[in-house]
């Protein structure tokens, strides 16, 4: 069943990666990369973790987990699906998921 899981999970292709960084607020592409990153900045540390904590609680709900790095107020996100090797529909959802929160 895991296996099934996997082969499922497919990488956009450039077009529909396009058309779906169009709709996503700050998103950009990674250079030498299939993947996708937003830095997000907030008041402070404390606004700037409690944000990473609801994005931690969505993307173990979703077994799809982000790379980031924070600093005091700022949040740099890369996502990218490791089992398709690029950006598949699992990460556009969870960036839709942090474009709602951010936008608070």
């Amino acid at each position: 069943m895991e296996h099934e899981v996997c082969t499922m999970i497919q990488k956009l292709s450039s077009e529909d990666r396009t058309a779906e960084l169009a709709s996503l607020h700050g998103w950009q592409p990674v250079a030498g990369r299939d993947a996708i990153q937003r830095q997000i900045e907030f008041a402070d540390f404390n606004e700037a973790f409690g944000f990473m904590t609801r994005v931690a609680i969505k993307a173990q709900e979703m077994d799809h987990h982000p790379e980031w790095f924070n600093v005091y107020s700022k949040v740099d996100i890369t996502l990218s699906t490791h089992e398709a090797d690029g950006v598949t529909k699992r990460d556009i959802e969870l960036a839709r998921f942090i474009d709602s929160i951010a936008a608070r």
